[in-house]
Order: structure tokens, then C-alpha cells, then sequence
């Protein structure tokens, strides 16, 4: 076992954000194909702000990570185009989206915990998101997607754009070195985190968690992201018929 220090310098940065704000869900409650929503308003203002934010601090990417879904793809692209920065992002897609199923099989009775379940506490790894992938199905893919990442050479500084589910999976890791989801880790449209990581599989150090370059002190929000889209979603959903 290694038990020295790490020089100046070997531990490299990753800076984790997650895509900016879409809309999930019409005025009516109704959803959109979550594959392909884009960016909206506020999205795009979060994006153009992480990237200036980068730009004052003097940040160069060396690499750039999204999951390969639209809102991942133009929030890197928003991002970069701020920041000053040309560079293709890679689209990774074992780094998708934690995966729902269908919203309308989902009983009343078990609605609301099929959309906040998979974000509360320590998460057990059969807990199912929207009925559909487990935490621990999540998991099996973004741990070695992120083994894969830190076996690269090529890179000293590096910039992921993920999703919340996601991002609270490799945050998770991080923080406790085990295989752990810890579902309280809150993740705002377009927020950044950054961690440095060294050679050993436990060599993390978490700086920076939900930096949100519009509004860093986050004054207004209270609910979480799943709380929120839940409230929209049962806007759409009529309640189950009376047994006769």
C-alpha cells in the first residue's frame, strides 16, 4: 500500500456538470420523448454562464465527456462556445440517463416513490426510477465507464456533461470510495462540481458540489429536481377509477 502523499500535480480535475434545464413535461402534464428534449430559455443561459465561468477562471479542457443525448450535447456545445474552446465533444453512452419506464403502468399508489425513491437517503441498489433501470444497473455501467476514463493518459482536465442520476453515481463514489448511491446529492440544471482524482482507486478529493454560475447561493430552490417533476406529471394523470 501506498501511503504517500501525492506530488504537485498528480492528481488530475474533473469538472462534472450537469445538462442545463429542459422541459420534461407540457402546461398539461403531458411528457416529451426525454431522449430528444432540447435545452430550454433557462437552459441555455445556465450553459453560456458555467461557460463564462470557465473562461474568467482561465479553465482549458482537455477532453470532453456528454452521455450522447441532446441535452447533454448542446450544453457541452454552449459551454465550449462561451469558454472559447474548440473541442468535439465524445459521446459516451454508458454514461446515459439512469432509464425510466412507462409513467402510465406506474400505480397512483406507487407514483410518487417510483419518482423520488431513487433520490433519497442511501439508495438501495434495487430501487427502480420511474419503474423502469435500477440504481444498481446504473451503477454497473457508470463505475466502468469511469475506470475507463481515469485509465486515460491523454488528459489532465477534463469536462463532463451528464445528468443528475449520473452525476450523484460517480459523486457517490468519490465521496465514499465504495459502490454507494447517495440519492441526497442535489444536482441542478446546469450546476458544476469538480473533483481531482490520483492513481489510487480511492485517491479523490470532491472541491466543488452544485455550483450554479446564475444564481451560487441558490436562494429559491427548496424541492429537488424529481419533486418538481412529479407535481408537473400529475397534472396529466387522472386519478384511478372507483372499484364497484
Amino acid at each position: 500500500m501506498n501511503d504517500t502523499l501525492p506530488a504537485p500535480g498528480q492528481r488530475r480535475r474533473i469538472y462534472l456538470m450537469r445538462h442545463g434545464s429542459v422541459s420534461y413535461f407540457d402546461e398539461g402534464g403531458n411528457p416529451y420523448l426525454p431522449e430528444s428534449v432540447p435545452l430550454n430559455a433557462d437552459g441555455r443561459g445556465q450553459a453560456d454562464a458555467a461557460g463564462q465561468a470557465f473562461r474568467a477562471a482561465g479553465v482549458r479542457f482537455d477532453r470532453v465527456i456528454v452521455s450522447g443525448l441532446p441535452r447533454t450535447v448542446e450544453t457541452a456545445q454552449r459551454v465550449l462556445a462561451a469558454s472559447g474552446q474548440a473541442i468535439t465533444p465524445e459521446a459516451w453512452p454508458a454514461l446515459h440517463e439512469i432509464r425510466g419506464g412507462r409513467l402510465s403502468q406506474i400505480p397512483d399508489g406507487e407514483l410518487r416513490r417510483a419518482f423520488t425513491g431513487a433520490f433519497e437517503g442511501v439508495v438501495d441498489e434495487g430501487q427502480r426510477f420511474l419503474g423502469g433501470e435500477s440504481v444498481g444497473e446504473l451503477m454497473d455501467r457508470v463505475h466502468p465507464a469511469l475506470a475507463r476514463l481515469r485509465a486515460l493518459e491523454d488528459w489532465d482536465t477534463v469536462l463532463l456533461v451528464l445528468h443528475g442520476g449520473v452525476n450523484c453515481a460517480i459523486l457517490s463514489f468519490a465521496l465514499t470510495g465504495q459502490r454507494l448511491f447517495l440519492g441526497g446529492l442535489a444536482q441542478s440544471a446546469g450546476c458544476i462540481n469538480a473533483l481531482d482524482v490520483g492513481t489510487e482507486e480511492r485517491d479523490w478529493v470532491v472541491r466543488l458540489v452544485n455550483y450554479l454560475p446564475p444564481a451560487p447561493l441558490q436562494p429559491d430552490a427548496r424541492a429537488t429536481t424529481m419533486e418538481l417533476l412529479y407535481r408537473q406529471y400529475r397534472r396529466s394523470r387522472r386519478p384511478a377509477p372507483a372499484e364497484k
